[in-house]
C-alpha cells in the first residue's frame, strides 16, 4: 500500500493511519486507493478483531477531497467530456464507508484535528469516536457546491437528528469538540496530547473482547434503524443464536461462574 496510508496489525488490532500531514491528510487518488485497500483488508482479515483509524500530524484528521488535485482532474474532464472525476464516490468513498460501517468488528476513529467533508463521513462510519479537544468537524460540501457523500447523508441525521443535520449540511461551519460531544458526534473528548494513547487503549480493549458479539451488536443496530420492531425482534433472535453458539460466550459464562476475567478468543 502507498505510504499515503500506513497499515499495521498487532495483537488483533489493525491500525490505519492517514499519512499526508503536510496536506492536512487531504484525499488524493493515491490516498483514496490506499485507504480503501486498507479498510477492506482489515474488515476481511479474521485475525483482526478491532480497527483504529487515525491520522498523522496534529492539524487534521482528514479535510476530505484534495482540491488541488481535483481542479486539475475537473479541467481534464472538461477537455475530454469523460466525467471521470466524480466516479471517485463510487470507486473510493463508498467502498471505504461500507468497509468501516460493515466490518464484523469494532472500528474506533481517533480524530486528532479537523475532520471535514469525506473525513467527517469516515469518522461517522466508525463505531466509536474519540476526539481531541482541539479537533473540529465540518460538513463542507455545500461550501464547494457539492452534495453530501461518504455516507454522511445517512449517518449524520441518525446521530444528530434530521433537522440539525439539514442545518449543518446547508450552512457548513466548524463544530468544535465540545459541541460535537454534546451533539453525539464525539463519544469521548480528551486532551490532544492524550488522544493517541487513549484511543489505542480503547481499541486494544475491544480487540481483546468478544468479537462475534461485537459484530452482532453492530449488525443489530444497523438493522434496527431501518426495520420495524417486529422485524428487529426476529433479527435479535437470529443474532443472539449466533452469539450464543460462539466459543467466547461459553468462556464468558464459565469465567462468570468462576469469578474470573474472561480471556476471549474472538470466535
Amino acid at each position: 500500500m502507498a505510504d499515503t496510508v500506513l497499515y499495521e496489525v498487532s495483537d488483533g488490532l489493525a491500525m490505519i493511519t492517514l499519512n499526508r500531514p503536510e496536506a492536512m491528510n487531504a484525499l488524493n487518488i493515491s490516498a483514496k486507493v490506499a485507504l480503501r485497500d486498507a479498510v477492506e483488508a482489515a474488515a476481511a482479515d479474521g485475525a483482526v478483531r478491532a480497527v483504529l483509524l487515525t491520522a498523522a500530524g496534529d492539524r487534521a484528521f482528514c479535510v476530505g477531497q484534495d482540491l488541488k488535485e481535483h481542479i486539475g482532474l475537473l479541467a481534464a474532464d472538461r477537455e475530454t467530456g469523460s466525467g471521470q472525476t466524480m466516479t471517485t464516490v463510487k470507486e473510493h468513498y463508498n467502498p471505504i464507508v461500507r468497509a468501516l460501517a460493515g466490518a464484523p468488528k469494532p472500528v474506533v476513529a481517533a480524530v486528532n484535528g479537523v475532520a471535514a467533508g469525506a473525513g467527517f463521513g469516515f469518522a461517522l462510519a466508525a463505531d466509536y469516536r474519540i476526539v481531541a479537544d482541539t479537533a473540529a468537524f465540518n460538513t463542507s460540501f455545500a461550501g464547494v457546491a457539492l452534495t453530501a457523500d461518504s455516507g454522511i447523508s445517512w449517518t449524520l441525521p441518525r446521530v444528530v437528528g434530521p433537522g440539525r443535520a439539514a442545518d449543518l449540511l446547508l450552512f457548513p461551519r466548524s463544530i468544535k469538540a465540545q459541541e460535537a460531544y454534546e451533539l453525539g458526534i464525539a463519544n469521548r473528548v480528551v486532551p490532544a496530547d492524550e488522544l493517541r494513547g487513549e484511543a489505542e487503549k480503547v481499541a486494544r480493549a475491544l480487540a481483546a473482547g468478544p468479537t462475534v458479539a461485537y459484530a452482532a451488536l453492530k449488525e443489530a443496530v444497523a438493522y434496527g434503524l431501518s426495520h420495524s420492531l417486529a422485524e428487529t425482534l426476529e433479527k435479535e433472535d437470529e443474532l443472539q443464536a449466533r452469539a450464543g453458539a460462539s466459543e467466547d460466550h461459553a468462556i464468558a459464562v464459565q469465567a462468570f461462574v468462576n469469578k474470573e476475567k474472561p480471556k476471549y478468543l474472538g470466535r
